[in-house]
């Protein structure tokens, strides 16, 4: 669950300047702001470069020309903080480059976009959006941006030099000499706004501490790992100070020497981090001493951290966990004062950027509610029903729990067996129905399927006592109503992430009390077997799920906002810290994209129903096990015996491959098909026929051996696995008949439940 879900987007930003650009007279002026030693500049629009020590005096550049309006309007944004070049012909959903494989995270298994598919939709909406204000999509073809519209009103230009100032400057009490008008006003909409920003501030909801971080036994263990340690091997604390010493004096020392004669990038230097992208970082005495003294302070509590002999192995997990946390949280791109891009920005823009990034962070606050939740999407970009999710059908059932909506045929035939969706209750069903180039539900319905899909209801307090038991029921509703206004006795279902876990609980229901109402199926990234905890490891823990049933004891539910902003943290740099610098520090807005659009459109979670998930299925791992308790039944995996089709993603760390291979390998139907398609939790799946992108393999193993052993003797497919689907899944649906339309219309799609907001 991240920030959101996705999946978990997924897992990771503008391009910055290329580091042979010359450098602007903002650039220049900051350079040799951050020296203490006199600087030259070698030529028109060069980088600054040092007097040698010995040397004569430089003279002192020419102060810059006072802005014209023209002059003085933002600079186009950059990306220093997180470059990531946009990938020719990509989507919204797709992670540039490969994903490395990670572990389970049962949590973002309730359906979320993966953080790390997140991370690198936030990297590349905001390069195909720079300075654009309107609203991107994702073709088949790449990312289609609007050009850029006027920013506004033109920037009021400094007064001239020698000229009398006007009424307004003597008004003014902060202008004085060589304090443009422009920027006393910004100075003077910064105070107005830190008031503001304080009353909204005030405003955050108290919670249990154990909510808000680790519990007791954490801080105990790592203090009894380090006495442990500091008694039976002192030497090697003594090992690490010195070495931290030797590191730091090294350092020191060079710094002095490239202060002193000159400056030069030092050979080899590390390029990687892209959070270091500004050739200041490296070209500048000042900013390249507090880059690599941040390094070797990094390096320094990880090694630290790795040295402590900690045993637990869930324990050493949390550990390595909060210590990545502090490491990046400490960043000095993360403070205005060691962070050229923002510098240089606010010095172009005379403080407007800086004043934006205050509007941004107080609006931020005031619509979390005192949260810090940092907006990854432009919130007015997209309306459902208008730009995205715009299927055309009508709700014919609405409840307490959901709305569900038929959608209205394509073709003049259809198959005899009904087709029902059930999507997660984490966020939105319209991620299956972004846009009709890549929209999975209309290409069902050109399928000849008469479809059905579940939109759930957004809880409130009023829904504590929802448990996973009326998810169950209200699947079986909706199945009911499906066949009731078909007049059909069996449908096909699918399900997607908790959506399939969720359906799997359902068949076992079904299978006990000997219904057959559902002849086959589909669980799509959809996890089972909970055996590893993976990157959830540092959430899943007693103090913490703890902190959570205290929480949903207090509110009723738990809120979308709490679990964006807790979630977040599985990708720190890319979606707290680097989105936090555009618009906080460079004053940038975020980008009008419908994927980011959709992953901070959430729900919140009832009450015990999360505790419910988390304490049974994800910590207990009940249904691969003893056994899930859900209306009067104990489920377990094998009492799923009709027809299953199960497509997971090569690189989805939210719902790993091998795990949902394992759960369906439990299952006790003898006709089971796995398909693995490539890429990750939504692109893997949002992958429409018609464009060569990503592939996916089968293979004619069977489940008695290990995943690996599939995988081995799987055969790659290029193109989509849609139509492999399709053939399967109309061998299930009966032979065609008269297409049907909606009988019922209590609002036209895509309903009221999808509208209602966290």
């Amino acid at each position: 669950m991240a920030a959101g879900h996705g999946e978990m987007l997924l897992a990771d930003e503008i391009m910055g300047p290329d580091s042979d650009a010359p450098l602007s007279a903002a650039d220049t002026i900051l350079a040799e702001a951050a020296v203490s030693a006199p600087g030259e500049v070698s030529g028109e629009g060069e980088k600054p470069v040092l007097a040698d020590a010995g040397g004569p005096p430089a003279e002192s550049p020419p102060a810059p020309e006072p802005a014209s309006s023209a002059d003085s309007q933002p600079a186009a944004a950059s990306d220093e903080q997180g470059e990531s070049p946009a990938v020719e012909g990509a989507s919204a959903e797709d992670p540039p480059g490969e994903v490395p494989e990670e572990e389970l995270n049962p949590l973002e298994s309730l359906g979320v976009i993966s953080a790390e598919e997140l991370a690198d939709a936030v990297n590349e909406a905001e390069a195909a959006t720079e300075a654009s204000a309107e609203p991107v999509t994702v073709t088949d073809e790449g990312i289609a941006a609007a050009p850029a519209a006027d920013p506004g009103a033109q920037a009021v230009p400094p007064a001239a030099q020698g000229q009398a100032p006007d009424a307004a400057l003597h008004q003014n009490p902060l202008t004085a000499p060589g304090l443009t008008e422009k920027l006393a006003e910004n100075i003077a909409r910064i105070e107005t706004l830190s008031q503001r920003l304080l009353r909204a501030v005030a405003g955050k909801p108290m919670r249990a501490a154990s909510i808000e971080g680790p519990g007791p036994e954490l801080y105990g263990s790592v203090a009894q790992a380090w006495v442990k340690l500091a008694t039976e091997q002192p030497a090697r604390l003594i090992e690490q100070q010195v070495r931290y010493w030797g590191d730091t004096l090294r350092h020191v020392a060079e710094a002095q020497g490239a202060f002193l004669h000159g400056f030069q990038a030092p050979s080899g230097a590390d390029t990687s981090d892209r959070r270091f992208k500004n050739p200041l970082w490296h070209t500048n005495p000042f900013y390249s001493f507090v880059m690599r003294q941040y390094q070797i302070n990094a390096e320094a509590i990880r090694k630290a951290a790795a040295d402590l002999q900690i045993d637990n192995e869930v324990e050493r997990r949390r550990v390595d966990w909060f210590t990545r946390q502090m490491i990046d949280m400490l960043a000095p791109t993360n403070f205005l004062a060691t962070n050229p891009d923002a510098l240089v920005k606010a010095l172009e823009t005379e403080g407007d950027s800086l004043v934006r990034g205050l509007e941004n962070l107080v609006r931020d606050i005031e619509e979390s509610g005192g949260e810090m939740i940092v907006s990854l999407a432009d919130r007015n970009a997209f309306r459902v029903g208008e730009n995205i999710g715009t299927t055309p059908g009508e709700v014919v059932h609405r409840d307490r729990m959901f709305e569900l909506i038929q959608y209205k045929p394509l073709t003049d035939q259809v198959h005899k067996a009904p087709l029902i969706v059930f999507p997660p209750w984490i966020n939105k069903y319209y991620i299956m129905d972004l846009k009709p180039q890549n929209s999975l539900l209309r290409w069902l319905i050109e399928q000849g399927h008469t479809l059905f899909v579940v939109s759930w209801k957004n809880p409130d307090e009023s829904f504590a006592d929802v448990a996973m038991d009326d998810y169950v029921a209200a699947y079986l509703e909706a199945m009911d109503r499906a066949l009731e206004l078909t007049g059909e006795r069996q449908l096909n279902a699918v399900g997607y992430c908790i959506g399939g876990t969720t359906l799997t609980a359902t068949l076992g229901v079904l299978k006990q009390r000997g219904e057959d109402r559902v002849k086959s199926a589909t669980f799509l990234t959809t996890l089972t077997d909970f055996s590893d905890q993976g990157e959830f490891t540092t959430f899943l823990q007693d103090d913490f799920v703890g902190g959570i049933e205290d929480e949903v004891a207090r509110t009723g539910y738990l809120s979308a906002k709490l679990m964006q902003r807790t979630f977040s943290f599985l990708r720190a740099n890319d979606l707290i810290w680097g989105p936090a610098i555009r618009s906080y520090m460079l004053g940038e807005t975020p980008p009008a994209f419908d994927l980011l659009f959709w992953n901070g459109d959430g729900t919140n979670l009832p009450g015990r129903m999360v505790t419910q998930y988390l304490r049974k299925l994800c910590q207990a791992n009940a249904m691969a096990r003893e056994g899930f308790e859900i209306l009067g039944h104990r489920v377990h995996l094998s009492d799923v015996t009709l027809p299953v089709c199960a497509i997971a993603c090569e690189s989805d760390h939210i719902a790993p491959w091998h795990h949902s291979w394992k759960g369906v390998a439990q299952m006790a139907s003898p006709d089971r098909t796995f398909i693995l398609s490539e890429s990750g939790h939504i692109a893997g799946i949002i992958n429409p026929p018609g464009k060569v992108k990503y592939g996916h393999y089968v293979s004619h193993a069977d489940f008695t051996g290990a995943p690996e052993d599939w995988r081995g003797h799987a055969r790659h497919h290029e193109g989509s696995w849609w139509p492999r689907w399709a053939e399967w899944l109309a061998q299930h649906s009966g032979p065609m008949v008269p297409a049907r339309e909606p009988q019922l219309s209590l609002a036209p799609a895509p309903g009221t439940y999808v509208h209602e907001t966290a």
